[in-house]
């Protein structure tokens, strides 16, 4: 009976239309993007800030989980429920449909809504020569801004850092069970939660000439940080406790409704260098040399190897081809609808699985070859590639320097033209789902998809992994790629038919402890990684009462009080 009497409430609040009780209909959003799920009372999908506060304290009173989800493209299964076995209702709350952007000092900061995407942000901005953290080709197609915020999530653009801010608008249960709507945005709203809500959404605020105070709206020591080559710990991991406050890092353990950041110029001038070389301490001798002695940061700095190379440019050809020819506008929607579609597909089982990947796959086939002459030629020549962007006045230092140290160090380098460059970040980009491509289209022939991202120490000199043989024998694809300079890279293992993906996993955490490496470094714990304690900690602060997204890093699922220990 409370149940239904929740559910009642849910739909009197947010509209019968946007509660979802069905399963079939609440099935996308209790789904993971690769993998996890589990069941929920009801989906809901408040359409402003103030019924999502309402839909909260319902939760709240009725002592229901709450599971935050925005895009839901999360890669450890940390924005859906998990399993079946908690022990109170589950009520995900999305939030896509709040998906405000507010320019703030004529573009050098924005106040981002919940559901508002990286992509809508970058499309906003560019017009005032401006940029955020994170843009497509770093990150995933539809991933919201406040997602990578809670998530402390990375990317491939090296000045920035992880997502960061000290500025937002959440919502919090206290120690008492009681829900506290809590402003550090830095604006003044007023000083009632549905007070405050209301003036957000209006916009009954001062958005220039704005009160500077110390609080951090983005990573602002990291330049420094990445350049510190001879220092014995990662530049970035998501459980860095220098970096978990409030909102940033928060999993999903607070209810965001709304992150102040910075942005970031847009370079006036940018040129891409293709470097090969087949010793991986070259390489590492270049990232040193670069990141100490360079005035200007490169804006990237992406690695992969010949394999991951092979597979991207056979498995990941449509998503370069989508990319290139279809542009990013229309990407988002287009992979909403393949999701959709393979929902439905679910339902009817005579249909072969992984219909539409293996349609796509086909598609791109019919297409001629897509990579550049160069590239290609290097492919053949080189097994370990760096793709470097840089800006500017960053391009004249990397020309003079690379022509010095390729002249002392094996291997070599071209500077792109623009397609050329253009097609070696593409096909960064392609790689990182290639692996799950490939996979899917060889799955009666191999086993489990492994995927790890892992941080090095920031002086690891002897960088690339090399696995005992046992482990050798038992993987059919060991793919390497990532963001060279901050040291974090993405592993993934195709296994052997047969192969258990959990017992290879404990495996290979164990030799990444040896190694000191954290992990994971940007895709955050999810149910798939156990927290450290101090990671334990800040999400006990966060939520004394764990009722938001219980379990998430292996914690305990059950509800508590402050007197609960970690």
């Amino acid at each position: 009976m409370p149940h239904s009497l929740l559910l009642q409430q849910l739909q009197s609040i947010a509209g019968q239309q946007f509660v979802l009780s069905d399963e079939k209909k609440s099935r996308p959003y209790r789904l993971g993007w690769r993998s996890g799920g589990g069941t929920a009372l009801a989906v809901v999908l408040p359409q402003d800030l103030l019924s999502y506060y309402r839909v909260l304290k319902a939760c709240v009173e009725y002592k229901a989980i709450i599971i935050m989800q925005a895009a839901n493209t999360g890669l450890t299964e940390g924005s859906t429920p998990s399993g079946d076995d908690y022990d109170r209702p589950v009520v995900v709350i999305n939030t896509l449909a709040m998906d405000q952007i507010v320019l703030l000092e004529q573009g050098q900061q924005v106040i981002s809504f919940p559901g508002t995407t990286l992509f809508s942000l970058e499309k906003k901005l560019k017009p005032l020569g401006r940029a955020p953290h994170s843009v497509i080709g770093s990150s995933c197609l539809g991933a919201s801004v406040v997602g990578g915020i809670a998530n402390n999530s990375g990317g491939a653009l090296i000045k920035r850092g992880p997502a960061y801010t000290e500025l937002a608008l959440f919502a919090r249960i206290n120690e008492r069970g009681e829900l506290l709507l809590v402003n550090h945005l830095g604006i003044e709203l007023g000083n009632e939660p549905e007070e405050i809500l209301q003036n957000l959404m209006a916009g009954k605020f001062a958005t220039t000439n704005l009160k500077k105070g110390v609080a951090l709206a983005s990573d602002q020591e990291y330049q420094e940080r990445v350049r510190g080559v001879n220092e014995n710990s990662p530049s970035r991991f998501n459980a860095d406790p220098r970096r978990l406050f409030e909102a940033s890092g928060c999993a999903g353990k607070l209810a965001v409704f709304a992150v102040r950041l910075d942005t970031f110029a847009m370079a006036k001038q940018e040129r891409v260098f293709y470097i090969g070389s087949n010793d991986p301490l070259v390489l590492g001798q270049l990232r040193r040399d670069i990141l100490q002695h360079y005035r200007h940061l490169p804006e990237v700095g992406e690695y992969l190897h010949r394999d991951i190379f092979d597979i991207s440019a056979k498995y990941g050809k449509d998503t370069f081809l989508s990319v290139k020819h279809l542009g990013t506008d229309r990407l988002p929607a287009m992979f909403t609808l393949k999701a959709r579609i393979d929902g439905w597909l679910k339902d009817l089982p005579w249909l072969p699985g992984h219909l539409t990947d293996k349609v796509m796959q086909l598609i791109g086939r019919a297409f001629p070859q897509h990579l550049p002459k160069r590239m290609l030629q290097f492919r053949d020549k080189y097994e370990h590639h760096l793709i470097l962007k840089m800006s500017d006045l960053g391009i004249a230092e990397a020309q003079a320097h690379l022509a010095r140290f390729f002249q002392q160090h094996q291997g070599d380098y071209f500077e792109c033209d623009a397609t050329e460059g253009a097609s070696a970040l593409l096909h960064r980009f392609a790689a990182a789902g290639a692996a799950m491509r490939y996979q899917v289209m060889h799955q009666d022939s191999v086993g489990e998809l492994l995927s790890l991202d892992i941080a090095l120490r920031r002086n690891d000199i002897d960088w690339l992994e090399t696995l005992p043989p046992d482990l050798n024998q038992i993987i059919d694809k060991k793919l390497y790629y990532g963001h060279f300079f901050c040291h974090v890279f993405h592993q993934d293992y195709i296994l052997k038919k047969g192969v258990e993906a959990k017992k290879v996993k404990q495996y290979m955490l164990k030799l990444l402890n040896e190694r000191a490496a954290k992990y994971p470094a940007e895709h955050n714990v999810g149910h798939l990684y156990e927290a450290e304690q101090s990671l334990r900690e800040f999400y006990h602060q966060l939520d004394p009462t764990n009722s938001f997204n219980p379990g998430i890093g292996k914690t305990d699922r059950q509800q508590r009080n402050c007197s609960c220990q970690v």
